[in-house]
């Protein structure tokens, strides 16, 4: 008989992330600099149906979704962007990672 891909019908965006929280080799999680221009990864900020959910931590951004801001010494530089993002991501205080 037939069978329906639920994923591909709904067209599933969270595929541009890995299992291992990388996109295009790019790890998504550690020290993070905001950045105007030569951004290592475009991110678009939205509120449902995020790729990403994102926490700001002072601290050993070691997980999945953890990021720490910094001024220098990046372990990747983000571009925040209104539309066509590498990902999407949602900022939320608990609960980090994949959605």
């Amino acid at each position: 008989m037939y069978q329906l891909n639920i994923d591909s019908a709904v067209g599933n965006e969270s595929d541009v992330i890995d299992d291992d929280c990388t996109c295009n080799d790019l790890k998504l999680y550690g020290n993070v600099q905001f950045v105007e221009n030569f951004a290592d990864i475009k991110v678009e900020v939205v509120e449902s149906f995020p790729d990403l959910n994102v926490k700001i931590v002072n601290s050993f951004p070691d997980k999945c979704g953890e990021w720490q801001i910094v001024d220098s010494f990046p372990n990747f530089k983000v571009q925040l962007v209104e539309s066509f993002g590498d990902i999407k991501i949602k900022f939320v205080e608990s609960f980090p990672g994949l959605p």
